[in-house]
């Protein structure tokens, strides 16, 4: 990554935490997340993956139905 300014470095990081607190499943937690959200998971609707800080981190989640 190549960072421009003080903001895009704060950016990386903030998207990163995000990302590990509430977006990826953790093994010692029994692959549960640790800020899970408060949208009931449905076995409906279509997966989906969504990215952050352009493709380095993904994850998939089922649109609401």
């Amino acid at each position: 990554m190549i960072f421009f300014g003080r903001e895009s470095p704060e950016n990386a990081v903030r998207e990163h935490v995000d990302h590990y607190h509430a977006e990826r499943n953790h093994q010692g937690l029994g692959n549960e997340l640790i800020e899970p959200s408060e949208v009931s998971a449905t076995c409906d609707g279509r997966i989906e993956c969504c990215e952050r800080l352009g493709g380095m981190l993904k994850f998939y989640h089922r649109r609401a139905a």
